[in-house]
């Protein structure tokens, strides 16, 4: 069975590398954003997760229809998949400037944050932390972001939710850790950073990075 296989990059070298046209309900999505920096970051990550699927599938982005569907008010969003595959796992993530994507068998989740130095913002700790994680993070914020993205990906995994994070305790996992990838619990989990960014992403079996652009990204 094929690793998993995660791409990322800058929102402008997504954008100039890779071509492809969105549907209906994507571009009207996009069009809802009032800030023209969000409407490019939404569009280059639905863009990248087409050309990593490709990648993944040897097929051609034109070919793969993605299609979101919510569960809960039946709208264009929740989580994503592709119409011509429906058992290929599909995860996305944009943060301002930066997107990426994860697909795969089995089930993928992958996440990406801004996270800058100095003091751990409390109100967010109380709210994801276990008291075990807040213990090992202290006030810094950088780890923080780091285990709020290791949630938000087993989140988009389908197997957390927004209001069990405190619950979920990852304290097991280093923050110092050289290895290309972390194992909790039969998972595997591959992080990387690029400037200000943590990013990381949680597969079943131990997944491939691609980087998009020339500049580089350093494993966390």
């Amino acid at each position: 069975m094929r690793s998993p296989l995660i791409f990322a990059g800058h929102t402008d070298e997504v954008l100039d590398m890779v071509g492809g046209t969105l549907t209906d309900a994507e571009r009207a999505r996009a069009d809802r954003f009032n800030r023209e920096q969000d409407r490019l970051d939404f569009v280059a990550a639905h863009l990248l997760v087409r050309h990593c699927a490709a990648e993944f599938l040897g097929t051609r982005a034109c070919l793969l229809t993605l299609v979101q569907h919510c569960e809960q008010c039946g709208g264009p969003h929740g989580r994503p998949g592709f119409a011509e595959e429906p058992d290929l796992s599909v995860s996305m993530s944009h943060t301002r400037g930066y997107v990426c994507a994860a697909v795969g068998h089995g089930r993928v989740g992958v996440d990406a944050e801004h996270a800058t130095e100095g003091p751990a913002d409390q109100s967010l700790a109380a709210v994801a932390l276990s008291p075990a994680e807040a213990h090992l993070v202290g006030r810094d914020n950088r780890k923080l972001i780091r285990q709020w993205v290791r949630k938000e990906a087993l989140v988009k995994r389908g197997e957390l939710t927004l209001d069990q994070l405190r619950e979920t305790d990852l304290s097991g996992l280093p923050f110092d850790d050289d290895a290309a990838t972390l194992e909790w619990e039969g998972r595997h989990l591959l992080e990387w950073t690029a400037g200000s960014v943590i990013a990381g992403a949680i597969t079943d079996s131990p997944g491939r990075l691609r980087l998009l652009g020339g500049r580089a990204a350093a494993r966390v």
